[in-house]
């Protein structure tokens, strides 16, 4: 069979090569990148690191308006269906590109697979919640991480063409863990449980000035040592609002690789964040985690206490560096690592 892959933003590289690795062994598998993510450090670094092919497409749209991105998507890969004609085209997450692949694929008649369906945040202010839900509603197989994720699917009625498989993410985590590069640490000028990473950037955090603020004021008062890896997006609004962190304790440095990231993630003592792929590896990792939003779609690692919701709030997130251990009990909730092949089995059945 031939199946093809959207993909477009960092997260989804990784739950690409789970995939892949299972998909490629036996079928032609396209790859199709939007170019939603297009710096070097979000997107080329990937594809090297976890030892992926090179693209077949690169649509190239960058960044945009939520409709002006998601509208180029569609627009670019209609002709790229309609040349390669696969069998089945696969999405991940909750992104435009997840959006844009799900709503191009269905006008063409071609079946869609959703790759960890079934979150919900319950807001549909929050723009990746409206991707998701739509996404999963036209997608023909829904492939669930967790538990929580296919309840929520079948109380939306979508429990016949739900799968559970785990989380493609633990696939990668668990394989690539053996390789992680820990010359960042020595690069940085950290040890090991000596300090906390920090990660920002989702649009709800970077594009509110108030909220960013209130994010670095943290970190400025915290006085612990703090990794803090910018997103290109929270750069640009650090710039556009001013602010400055030139503080010893806080040491910024550009977006670092996967291998680098898990590196990062493994040795610090502490991790805040508001991403959604960073709190599940901060659960593999079994690192305490402060999620720097209200809400987590990843509710298991909340209710077994080993991740804690901060918001933007600045008392918050000083308690959570201050006094949030984690939790006690670290169950496997996310499958057994090997998710990918899962998926590929169910699609190789039915379709």
């Amino acid at each position: 069979m031939k199946f093809l892959t959207v993909v477009g933003a960092r997260p989804q590289f990784m739950k690409l090569w789970a995939f892949h690795r299972a998909v490629a062994r036996k079928h032609e598998h396209v790859i199709v990148h939007t170019g939603q993510h297009y710096d070097v450090e979000m997107s080329d670094i990937f594809f090297k690191e976890l030892a992926l092919p090179e693209p077949d497409y690169n649509l190239g749209v960058g960044s945009d308006t939520h409709a002006a991105q998601t509208a180029k998507i569609m627009l670019n890969l209609e002709k790229v269906l309609e040349t390669e004609k696969p069998d089945c085209v696969v999405v991940y997450g909750d992104t435009n590109s997840t959006l844009a692949g799900a709503l191009t694929a269905v006008k063409m008649h071609l079946p869609v697979a959703h790759i960890e369906a079934g979150l919900r945040r319950y807001d549909l202010s929050v723009p990746e919640e409206v991707n998701r839900i739509v996404s999963d509603h036209l997608s023909a197989f829904l492939f669930a991480p967790t538990e929580t994720a296919m309840k929520n699917l079948a109380r939306e009625g979508l429990e016949k063409r739900s799968y559970l498989t785990g989380d493609v993410m633990y696939d990668a985590f668990l394989t690539f863990q053996k390789f992680i590069n820990e010359n960042i640490l020595s690069t940085l000028g950290i040890e090991k449980k000596e300090y906390v990473l920090a990660t920002v950037h989702r649009a709800d955090n970077t594009d509110r000035k108030e909220k960013l603020c209130a994010i670095i004021k943290a970190f400025e008062e915290c006085r612990e040592k703090i990794v803090f890896p910018v997103h290109p997006r929270t750069a640009k609004r650090m710039q556009e609002y001013g602010i400055q962190i030139n503080l010893e304790h806080v040491i910024v440095t550009k977006p670092v690789g996967y291998l680098e990231t898990l590196a990062l993630e493994k040795h610090a003592k502490k991790i805040i964040t508001d991403s959604g792929g960073v709190q599940r590896e901060a659960y593999f990792a079994g690192v305490p985690c402060i999620t720097l939003l209200e809400f987590s779609e990843w509710v298991e690692t909340v209710e077994y206490g080993w991740n804690f919701l901060a918001g933007t709030d600045v008392d918050k997130i000083l308690w959570g560096i201050r006094h949030f251990e984690g939790g006690k009990e670290h169950p496997d909730l996310f499958g057994d690592g090997n998710a990918g092949e899962k998926t590929v089995s169910v699609l190789e059945e039915k379709i």
